[in-house]
């Protein structure tokens, strides 16, 4: 029997999953950490926390699947994107990192775009400007900790330390750099122009590697801690949304993926580099061959949860006599409303927004209420705005890529028979559930099978995946969201200048 790992690390826990050749899920383990907030807007992980997690979530997936770990052909690796930890001389972090949903850098962001540099970044690098992205949260700790940016020898990602911690070498592979705003697409190497801007030296970053490149001889330590072989193919491995589009088997043209758990992400690949002239989406190499453009929102289930724990009392009430689980109680009164909510838009940016507009400053609006609306009509709408936000990002990839034929979804909303017919009808296409485990992890093993050449082609992972629903749209609704997103657009427009000020008078009052 072939046996193969894959391993990722998310923004709350790290999940690894072990199948056989086949794909068949054998074992998962998963291991969780808590994520600081010190100040409004800040967001950081306690490094060593999460590499415990590594080590824990690996144990119970090889308990769980019953295999001898020394039989593993390969280990694939996935992990979140954006982070920035400074380090010393003998790896340790300086601070703790700062990872993807920190905003601490909104006025570096706000600086570069007014000096016209964010626009000629985004075509060279990739990445439209917005403080997730490590170039202006390394211009942050230049300008306010001075005192760690003049004793950091390395700025890595979380992926990176883990790596050292394992292999004692720095190591990054393409799919990481090229969400950093450092990496130059067309020559996949680190960008002089960008590092002058960070203020930081190439050396001071890690060797860039692509994506199915291979590294043995993990420290004994570890290697004997989870009963490894120390020489097995340890794939570097890419970062989780390309690796997500992997694994639910999203890589061939018009097929675009879909995810929406805590927040949200719109995928498709393409053979080459492709930037927008509107910078309304990223660009993440995947393989040499396969690079993934789109785009991600932070407001995805979460509107949902917070709608639930600010306003559901009633239907939290329910679930507690009944033994229901309160979201299916809120779809389903959401699912006695028309589409359109009644004439009832809402705009999710309650912590702001990434694609397509890349506003920090974005904030959440109901918009057309009326006496006639009532809760259900404001749950139909939550779930009809986080909707609203990836079809825009779908928008821009039919502009970039042209029409899609195909939407693979995932994520946690995929188990809702009801807010997946609100896509299917909003985006016209069939959407399509794959049974895989998640997909990022999955995406991981599929990565490692084929640098190791147990799967030839990256399209073949189709193989290894199999579709457990499919959702028809009906045609009669489209036409109503049209004029709804059009209208979500110009109000979101309308209010861009307004939402700018409203933020900032946030930021005063938590000072």
């Amino acid at each position: 029997m072939s046996y193969f790992m894959g391993l990722d690390i998310g923004t709350t826990s790290t999940k690894t999953i072990i199948t056989d050749g086949k794909g068949v899920l054998l074992g998962a383990g998963e291991a969780g950490y808590p994520l600081d907030v010190p100040q409004p807007s800040w967001a950081e992980q306690d490094p060593d926390l999460m590499f415990e997690a590594v080590l824990k979530s690996i144990q119970e997936a090889i308990q769980k699947s019953g295999i001898d770990a020394r039989q593993l052909e390969a280990i694939g690796f996935s992990t979140a994107m954006h982070s920035v930890i400074p380090v010393d001389a003998d790896g340790k972090p300086l601070m703790s990192s700062i990872i993807w949903a920190d905003n601490r850098s909104v006025a570096q962001v706000q600086r570069l775009k007014d000096e016209k540099l964010s626009s000629s970044l985004y075509h060279t690098t990739g990445i439209p400007m917005h403080p997730m992205t490590p170039l202006p949260k390394l211009m942050w700790l230049r300008e306010n900790r001075q005192d760690i940016f003049a004793k950091a020898v390395k700025y890595i990602s979380i992926k990176e330390y883990i790596l050292h911690k394992f292999f004692g070498r720095y190591i990054v592979d393409h799919s990481i750099a090229s969400g950093t705003c450092l990496f130059n697409l067309n020559t996949l190497a680190w960008d002089a122009d960008a590092l002058e801007i960070a203020g930081i030296r190439e050396d001071q970053l890690s060797e860039i590697v692509p994506t199915t490149h291979i590294m043995r001889g993990m420290k004994s330590e570890f290697a004997d801690l989870l009963g490894l072989n120390p020489d097995v193919p340890f794939v570097v491995g890419a970062a989780d949304g390309a690796l997500a589009n992997l694994g639910v088997g999203a890589v061939e043209p018009g097929v675009v993926a879909i995810t929406i758990g805590t927040s949200g992400a719109v995928r498709t690949v393409v053979p080459k580099p492709l930037t927008d002239p509107k910078e309304r989406t990223f660009c993440y190499a995947l393989t040499e061959n396969h690079w993934v453009i789109g785009g991600a929102s932070n407001n995805g289930g979460l509107m949902l949860r917070w709608f639930r724990d600010e306003f559901s009392f009633p239907e939290v009430e329910e679930a507690r006599r009944t033994g229901k689980d309160p979201y299916d109680i809120m779809i389903a009164s959401a699912k006695e409303v028309a589409p359109g909510s009644d004439g009832l838009l809402f705009l999710p940016f309650l912590s702001g927004e990434r694609a397509p507009y890349w506003n920090a400053d974005a904030r959440g609006s109901f918009f057309g209420i009326g006496l006639h609306h009532k809760r259900p009509q404001f749950i139909r709408a939550v779930l009809e705005g986080i909707l609203f936000t990836v079809f825009g990002i779908g928008i821009a990839l039919r502009d970039l890529a042209g029409p899609a034929k195909e939407i693979r979804a995932s994520g946690g909303f995929a188990r809702s028979p009801e807010w997946r017919q609100i896509m299917a009808d909003m985006f016209g296409y069939p959407v399509h559930i794959p049974k895989s485990h998640e997909s990022s992890s999955f995406g991981a093993v599929a990565l490692a099978m084929h640098a190791v050449g147990a799967l030839e082609r990256l399209e073949d992972v189709n193989k290894l995946i199999s579709i457990t629903d499919r959702q028809e749209p009906n045609i009669e609704h489209a036409p109503t969201y049209l004029e709804l997103y059009s209208l979500y657009d110009r109000v979101y427009h309308k209010l861009k200048d307004e939402f700018s000020v409203i933020a900032e008078f946030q930021r005063r009052g938590h000072k």
